[in-house]
């Protein structure tokens, strides 16, 4: 069994590799050649935390294994990232265990691979502004990868606590991006892509801020209950998501389908306009709209290809069970 720390995970794998491998598990779900099984997230009364389990099988890519981890908020004053992972991966001839691997970096290079699949597939071709609602630990991830899709010229951002945006900041400015903090409404008016990374349990982004055009990528909301943005944006909107099971019932979309503002035949999943079978945007002023709820599948592929080349270069430590 191979095993791979979290700085070899960030050696052998940069945003390059995981915005291929989300890219073609996204289009194997899509196929029909990769499943994710039913998610486990529960609050385990302690500290806080939401804590469970992502799996599935990617028949395409031979990958089968299971993330799991969850969400401690209060590991900031610990010196620790709130999210922690820890992925495993098993042989599907065998199901004997052959990796594993730490999930804390992977699960923020998925993630924010998944928006930028987004913004390439369905963001205009112009898109010059990127508005970012949210400034933790993640944002920096979402930013450094958006910034690779379009030719954006400046960032605008929002976040809860307005002390945290210096370091978003300096991720724009060490980029070479001008970096305006502002409130939601100028963000909404001025922004081409928006990608929205927060924890928040009530909307963020109200319907009429939001101009013709733009591209959201809603990437907090994984959780029943949890809400970034007006469910009236989700009606107004072309919708699109990981996985339409999720996206309905702890994601983005659970608001606006209660709400009766859309139905489950009007969220799409991503890996249909990336295998060719739905054609993504299809007009300049068409309000876009990724619901990004994180599925197991991504956390599988990026740590598949972590194990991969962490073995071909030398850098996994073995051990056998």
């Amino acid at each position: 069994m191979l095993i791979v720390s979290e700085e070899t995970c960030r050696e052998v794998v940069g945003r390059a590799d995981a915005f291929a491998a989300v890219e073609q598990v996204f289009a194997a779900m899509a196929r029909g050649d990769a499943y994710n099984f039913p998610v486990v997230r529960e609050a385990i009364g302690w500290a806080d935390a939401l804590y469970g389990f992502k799996s599935g099988f990617d028949k395409a890519g031979q990958t089968l294994g299971v993330k799991s981890g969850g969400y401690w908020p209060h590991n900031g004053g610990k010196g620790l990232t709130n999210h922690q992972s820890t992925v495993f991966l098993f042989d599907p001839d065998t199901g004997r265990c052959t990796a594993l691997v730490a999930g804390n970096y992977l699960t923020a290079a998925r993630t924010a691979a998944s928006s930028a699949v987004s913004i390439a597939h369905l963001a205009r071709k112009d898109a010059k502004v990127l508005g970012m609602l949210g400034a933790g630990h993640q944002a920096g991830f979402q930013l450094r990868a958006a910034v690779e899709q379009r030719d954006f010229e400046k960032v605008v951002a929002w976040n809860y606590h307005p002390e945290m945006l210096p370091t978003l900041q300096a991720v724009a400015e060490e980029i070479g991006l001008p970096f305006e903090a502002v409130d939601r409404e100028r963000l909404g008016a001025e922004a081409d892509v928006i990608i929205t990374i927060s924890s928040a349990f009530e909307p963020q982004l109200m319907r009429d801020w939001i101009k013709p055009g733009t591209h959201l990528a809603c990437m907090g909301t994984d959780t029943k209950g949890k809400q970034e943005v007006d469910p009236a944006l989700l009606a107004a909107a072309s919708v699109f998501t990981d996985e339409v099971a999720q996206s309905i019932s702890i994601g983005e979309a659970q608001h606006a389908v209660a709400a009766g503002l859309i139905e489950e035949a009007a969220v799409t999943p991503i890996g249909a306009v990336i295998a060719g079978e739905h054609p993504g945007r299809t007009s300049d002023d068409e309000i876009t709209l990724f619901d990004g709820t994180g599925v197991g599948l991504q956390d599988l592929a990026v740590a598949a290809v972590a194990a991969r080349e962490a073995e071909r270069l030398g850098k996994a430590q073995t051990a056998t069970l």
